[in-house]
């Protein structure tokens, strides 16, 4: 064997172990980047993760087209989603849990202006269903549950829950 084609068969087994190398390395990024599938999902679509819910208080309103109390502490929870929005995540919860169609329809007949949950959330933030609407269930930074307020609420009543002065 002469020279060149030494020098011509090594080049080709280092050429063969750089795409190999670059291979596993793309593949490596790429299923290293994937993100993990979120924990709910709201009627956006939306993917929503449990661990950036729980960087602020997390506020989980239960609610149903048919509760005459959950109708009237709506405009309570929009104006509190809207005021408090850098020390709270504010979620709904249509107890009925119909389907996508429904529950489209039942958001705009409450006017409902913060995020729903679409997917069912009690195992994931250790909560049961409740037996009385409305219920609101405050989590503090970190997710530990810091109140479940049966009945309807007003703005300085979560806000006083969560320890906040009005």
């Amino acid at each position: 064997m002469t020279l060149n084609n030494y020098l011509s068969e090594i080049n080709k087994n280092l050429r063969s172990i750089s795409v190999v190398s670059i291979m596993l390395m793309l593949c490596t990024l790429i299923v290293g980047c994937e993100q993990p599938a979120p924990d709910f999902l709201d009627t956006d679509g939306n993917g929503i993760y449990l661990a950036e819910l729980n960087k602020k208080f997390l506020v989980v309103n239960y609610w149903a087209t048919w509760c005459g109390p959950c109708i009237k502490e709506i405009p309570e929870l929009n104006e509190l989603g809207v005021q408090q929005a850098t020390s709270l995540n504010l979620f709904g919860v249509n107890f009925d849990a119909p389907d996508a169609v429904v529950m489209a329809r039942d958001i705009k007949k409450m006017k409902i202006q913060f995020p729903v949950f679409a997917t069912p959330v009690e195992e994931k933030l250790n909560v049961l269903l409740p037996e009385v609407l409305p219920t609101t269930y405050i989590f503090g930074p970190g997710g530990a549950i810091v109140a479940t307020l049966v009945g309807p609420q007003t703005e300085a009543s979560i806000l006083l829950a969560m320890g906040i002065e009005d």
